[in-house]
């Protein structure tokens, strides 16, 4: 796949009222994926309200290239739609359900490609440590989180196996791939963030999709082309020993299958169980070699900043964003220039 002309571009995700479309137009960014329309299942998930959603978004020359589905990153108290992960039935068919509706009226509205999440944990972190400039990153060092709040399962959740949990995704994914084939909707899939130790319960959990092997596993259970990864190269770095030298074969290795449907392209310091989010310019990971190899696999897809740096002021992050648009534009001009 190499020599082929660069086909990505700088895109962001969250923000999308028509004053922040008007900023992001400015910054040339020319796709987003959307902020969730509703943790409901409203109107705003009908052909009508996806319909008004694109072309809102569009009206600002941005493309809509993705929407989220409500399936966050909330912890198991706050989420969405809990019962898919706890596979409690009925409920959870009801759900799935719905979710094969806003597939289904997401391919008669255009739009390609849908992002959710398959977690029960959240985001855990540590408390944040100063970086430059003072700038807060967060962090994760397993050793400091707290261990009794470690050892404690959700008391909705209970105890729940890597076993358990794979039935549970495998249930899910029969259900809703084969929507997305009909529908011609693409749905990525963000790993678990962070990485955790395999066949080791966090919080009662035993995780499924916080190692590379349980992402080899997932992106296997349903053969499709509509069934992939919202690759988040931070958190994948987060599974890493040695990310600044593993990353790349990584990307290779999902890259090379067609399965990175859009990259979070964020850098950290440090690595498995041990790790800052920093400004992309300053981890351990060499974003222009990396962004090398998402052309030489030949990704096509958005390239967006993720988990900015906590710079003071900077409310919303919108300063951090903005750094991290330049640098992304910056690169990809590089790498179109350099195939030229």
């Amino acid at each position: 796949m190499k020599n082929q002309r660069v086909r990505f571009y700088a895109g962001h995700q969250h923000h999308s009222t028509d004053p922040e479309l008007k900023v992001l137009a400015a910054l040339g960014v020319s796709h987003i994926c959307s902020a969730l329309p509703s943790r409901q299942f409203d109107e705003s998930w009908s052909v009508a309200g996806l319909s008004q959603l694109r072309e809102r978004v569009e009206s600002h020359g941005i493309r809509l290239e993705a929407v989220p589905l409500p399936m966050s990153s909330s912890p198991l108290t706050k989420a969405e739609n809990p019962n898919l992960l706890l596979g409690k039935s009925p409920a959870r068919d009801r759900e799935l359900d719905q979710l094969c509706l806003i597939i289904q009226n997401a391919g008669k509205v255009g739009i390609p490609l849908l992002k959710y999440n398959l977690t029960l944990l959240g985001v855990p972190r540590t408390v944040a440590t100063r970086g430059r400039g003072g700038a807060r990153y967060s962090t994760f060092i397993y050793d400091q989180f707290d261990k009794t709040k470690r050892e404690t399962p959700f008391p909705e959740a209970g105890m729940v196996s890597e076993e358990a949990l794979w039935e549970r995704i495998t249930y899910f994914l029969k259900r809703v791939v084969p929507v997305a084939e009909a529908a011609k909707v693409k749905l990525c899939c963000h790993p678990n963030d962070p990485g955790l130790p395999k066949g080791k319960p966090f919080q009662g959990v035993t995780p499924a999709l916080a190692s590379i092997e349980g992402l080899k596993r997932f992106i296997d259970t349903v053969p499709s082309p509509y069934h992939g990864l919202n690759f988040c190269q931070g958190t994948v770095c987060e599974m890493l020993e040695k990310p600044g030298e593993q990353i790349y074969d990584i990307i290779r290795y999902f890259g090379s299958r067609g399965k990175i449907f859009n990259v979070h392209f964020r850098n950290i310091k440090g690595g498995f169980l041990n790790f800052q989010e920093t400004f992309p310019d300053n981890g351990d990971v060499d974003m222009l070699r990396a962004l090398r190899v998402y052309k030489e696999v030949g990704y096509s897809g958005m390239i967006m900043p993720d988990h900015v740096p906590q710079i003071e002021g900077d409310t919303g992050g919108a300063q951090a964003f903005a750094y991290c648009f330049g640098y992304i534009q910056a690169l990809i001009q590089v790498v179109d220039q350099t195939e030229r």
